[in-house]
């Protein structure tokens, strides 16, 4: 692997270990300094590595010299040292100037931790995203943009109000204490939750799916679960679900990354491995005394995917989708259970709940009133794709919905 290759796969890789580790160090109000000193890292690897080539073991490469550039720092900065330095020798006994500690715990307790101050309920969801694709995943700033399809400026601008957010608020990033994680854990869990969904069906970019946003959002929930503090049933119900959708990550577009609805896909594609991790951390989940709606989609996307037909499969569905809109009402939820409807019922019942949503500035919504329709009377179905392909952002829906109207022709 060439130079220009491994950088930005290490970017990837280690710069959410060393940021998080920094970070911790230097305090939330700092996080400016922390990221300049990541960042100097990494261009100085692009230079150094160009001229003498790449190390042995690029990563220590890569620690090692931030560590030395915190300690620099620390020595360049007389003003800092005296205020900031005095302040951590106090907190945590240090008899000389602190230094990063990279230790493999220390980087996997930093990045829990981080997750935390992150998600904390008071910034927005949409720039908990941002901030999580930035400093846990490793994305950069024309990579966040095109995922929420926008520009640079903007997510500069929306991950600047975070910081600021997280400063006002001072928020330490530490684990919190039980309590306070019960509170926080949910907005932890949405964040997670929203990363992997814009991955396994984008709304903002053009690819239909972007693997690495699930991949991404199942690392960071793995933390939890690793941390007996924070592995609780509702973590792996969410782990559940996660592990059974990615397990057909691959069957859901083709070769050329056109869409592959769920009847159509190959099932001796889907990934038996995931499916039994998923089976695992759904068992898991059932050690709690309260059912989640992670809970439940978990187990509807257990029925997903599950190989062998089973005539009671889509009565089952149903049934979770009733107690998922019990728990927490959604107009997607509500139109897809009553697709659901329409597999237990038939297409007439499903077509009189699907018109009471009346989810006019929805394009599933048109889109479901298209396939409804699609059976016996073939004008209203071509009228609703029309109109839910005239509302669709991504290519992949597109896609799909002119692949309805050619059958229709």
């Amino acid at each position: 692997m060439n130079n220009k290759e491994l950088i930005p796969q290490l970017f990837k890789t280690e710069y959410r270990k060393i940021i998080s580790v920094l970070c911790k160090l230097f305090g939330i109000v700092h996080i400016e300094i922390a990221e300049d000193i990541v960042n100097d890292t990494f261009l100085l690897a692009t230079e150094t590595w160009d001229l003498n080539g790449i190390p042995q073991n690029p990563s220590a490469w890569l620690y090692t010299v931030a560590k030395n550039k915190t300690k620099d720092y620390f020595k360049r900065q007389q003003t800092f040292s005296q205020k900031i330095v005095a302040d951590l020798k106090q907190q945590h006994a240090l008899s000389e100037e602190p230094e990063p500690d990279l230790s493999a715990q220390n980087i996997s307790d930093s990045q829990l931790q981080m997750m935390f101050a992150i998600c904390h309920p008071s910034i927005p969801a949409e720039a908990q995203i941002g901030l999580a694709l930035r400093i846990l995943c490793g994305f950069g700033i024309d990579e966040i943009a095109e995922a929420f399809l926008t520009n640079k400026e903007t997510i500069n601008k929306r991950l600047f109000r975070a910081k600021e957010k997280l400063r006002a608020e001072n928020i330490k990033i530490e684990l919190p204490d039980e309590s306070e994680i019960k509170k926080r854990l949910e907005a932890v869990l949405t964040t997670l939750y929203l990363l992997f969904n814009e991955g396994y069906h984008s709304n903002t970019s053009q690819n239909y799916l972007r693997k690495e946003l699930c991949l991404e959002a199942m690392r960071l929930n793995y933390f939890l679960i690793e941390n007996e503090n924070t592995n609780q049933p509702n973590v792996n119900a969410l782990m559940a679900l996660m592990c059974f959708h990615a397990s057909r990550l691959d069957a859901r577009t083709t070769e050329t990354g056109e869409p592959v609805l769920y009847e159509a896909q190959n099932k001796n594609s889907w990934n038996e491995e995931l499916i039994e991790k998923g089976n695992y951390f759904l068992i898991q989940s059932a050690k709690g005394s309260v059912i989640s709606k992670y809970h439940l989609e978990a187990s509807i996307a257990y029925w997903h995917s599950t190989k062998i037909d089973n005539p009671d499969r889509w009565e089952n569905i149903l049934q979770l989708y009733n107690q998922l809109l019990q728990i927490e009402y959604s107009p997607i939820t509500a139109l897809n259970r009553t697709y659901a409807l329409s597999k237990v019922s038939g297409n007439q019942k499903a077509l009189q709940e699907a018109l009471k949503l009346n989810l006019e500035e929805n394009h599933f919504y048109h889109s479901l009133l298209g396939h409804l329709y699609s059976s016996n009377d073939k004008p209203k179905a071509i009228f609703h794709f029309k109109k839910a392909l005239s509302m669709a952002k991504s290519a992949g829906d597109k896609t799909t919905l002119n692949n309805h109207l050619e059958k229709l022709k």
